[in-house]
């Protein structure tokens, strides 16, 4: 679809699904000409009649999909979510022509292992990332780890996780070399607590049948609550690991213009 007079690409929401009273997603249909990197995100939107509230959306949906997936959370007055979370297949979707993004392949310095870390919907960009095969070209390893209150919050990684390993093109490598660390802070489960607690104590890297983490080696993403992030860089950080970017890589990235 072309670019409308506001600059807009004006797309169809095809596929909704409402995972828990706060968290859905939904696909919509994918402009020809709009390219991005796996990881990025795009500014998204509702049509209105005064000028329309955009906010950073990170796209779930891999660079070579033939649509777009998107995972949202859904907050109580909030002047996008409010609306969005009514949408249903048909409607009508905004998008800026221009994505953009930290969570990339290329902030990465080279590593053996990745790990992609996330709270809530955090888990968007890693779902695009996962069924990417670069991913798979650049890391031995991939770990997808993702914290939420309940276990119900977490079924949309799961789903996730299961759908990339019967993906045709990554599904095979997937299979062999991607694990799924799942945890909740607020309801027991297999793996409780904060996820920089499990860091701390070992449980998270020893689930997973992997050595602790270190900078020579291993890679990290970081998507999700601010909380979250400065409390994991701050444990890490002592440890060698840097913060990189696409101008100048380094062994964790940040996504900061991030919903939920």
């Amino acid at each position: 679809m072309t670019l409308n007079s506001n600059g807009f690409f004006a797309e169809r929401v095809t596929d909704v699904q409402h995972y828990t009273d706060r968290l859905f997603r939904f696909r919509v249909t994918r402009p020809q000409s709009l390219r991005f990197r796996s990881g990025e995100f795009v500014m998204l939107g509702l049509p209105s009649e005064g000028k329309p509230l955009l906010r950073a959306y990170s796209i779930a949906s891999p660079s070579w999909d033939e649509g777009l997936e998107f995972f949202s959370i859904k907050v109580p007055g909030g002047p996008l979510t409010e609306k969005l979370q009514n949408i249903k297949p048909g409607d009508e979707i905004l998008l800026r022509p221009k994505t953009t993004g930290t969570l990339v392949h290329d902030a990465l310095l080279p590593g053996k292992r990745l790990f992609m870390i996330s709270t809530g919907t955090g888990i968007a960009p890693f779902v695009s990332i996962m069924r990417d095969p670069e991913t798979y070209e650049r890391f031995e390893t991939v770990v997808v780890s993702h914290t939420c209150r309940t276990r119900a919050e977490l079924q949309y990684g799961f789903d996730s996780v299961a759908a990339t390993k019967d993906d045709p093109l990554v599904g095979e490598e997937a299979q062999k070399r991607l694990l799924h660390f799942a945890s909740t802070t607020r309801e027991e489960s297999t793996h409780q607590g904060r996820i920089t607690k499990l860091i701390e104590s070992g449980e998270f890297c020893r689930s997973l049948g992997l050595p602790q983490l270190n900078p020579a080696e291993d890679r990290i993403m970081l998507c999700g609550s601010m909380a979250m992030i400065k409390d994991v860089k701050a444990l890490l950080e002592p440890q060698g690991f840097s913060e990189g970017a696409n101008s100048e890589p380094g062994s964790i990235v940040v996504e900061r213009a991030f919903v939920g």
